[in-house]
């Protein structure tokens, strides 16, 4: 088939959508696991665009890229951390400092947020702006929304997964400003994700040994 550049900004916009549905997702769930498989589906998709960024504009160096993020982000990490939630026994976050539907709504306003930072920048392109920079809007969502995740859940697991959807929001931005950065830098950054998940996996594991829990509100009442 022939991956004509409108095809490639077509594919772009409708992983880019699905990415921040993903997001959506894991703020509408209760579920850990869940969280993990649409964190992993969210990578995949993540891949998928650095493949199309490759196909579409020639920059060869993010297909190594868009490997790590499959390999590292959609399916090491969240093997290593769906073997921490089986260890600690706790599948669910029962208890949350903000209700579904007022976070869906949130997230919603961040969405708006985001587009209206974004718009500006896409703007100074003009028409002739190639199609992965419009995915720009995506990105400054998925890191705020991320962020969200962090503040608004209180499973050391969940606020894990907040910040691995901020790093992909950072490299969605970094995909549709430059192209993706240079290469040992990505590859650096990937690997020290790896190793913060690794080692942030065994503190949860440790923390809810000792303390029979992994709620940060308990946690933070430790200090009184």
């Amino acid at each position: 088939m022939n991956l004509t550049p409108q095809t490639i900004g077509q594919g772009i916009d409708i992983l880019a959508a699905a990415i921040l549905v993903t997001a959506f997702l894991i703020v509408s769930s209760r579920s850990l696991l869940f969280y993990l498989r649409l964190f992993a589906l969210q990578s995949f998709l993540l891949g998928g665009v650095a493949i199309l960024v490759v196909a579409g504009y020639g920059e060869t160096h993010i297909l190594i890229a868009a490997i790590l993020t499959i390999v590292i982000k959609g399916i090491t990490i969240p093997v290593v951390l769906s073997r921490v939630i089986d260890r600690i026994h706790i599948r669910k976050e029962v208890d949350l400092t903000i209700n579904v539907a007022a976070s869906l709504l949130i997230c919603g306003g961040l969405v708006i947020l985001a587009d209206s930072v974004a718009q500006p920048i896409l703007n100074v392109g003009g028409p002739d702006a190639p199609a992965v920079s419009r995915v720009l809007s995506v990105s400054i969502a998925m890191m705020l929304i991320g962020l969200f995740i962090m503040l608004a859940r209180k499973k050391a697991l969940t606020q894990i997964i907040g910040l691995l959807t901020m790093e992909n929001g950072v490299f969605l931005s970094g995909l549709s400003i430059t192209y993706g950065m240079p290469m040992i830098v990505e590859v650096g950054i990937f690997f020290d994700i790896l190793i913060a998940v690794l080692i942030l996996g065994v503190f949860v594991f440790r923390i809810n040994q000792t303390f029979e829990t992994i709620s940060s509100d308990v946690l933070r009442s430790l200090r009184h």
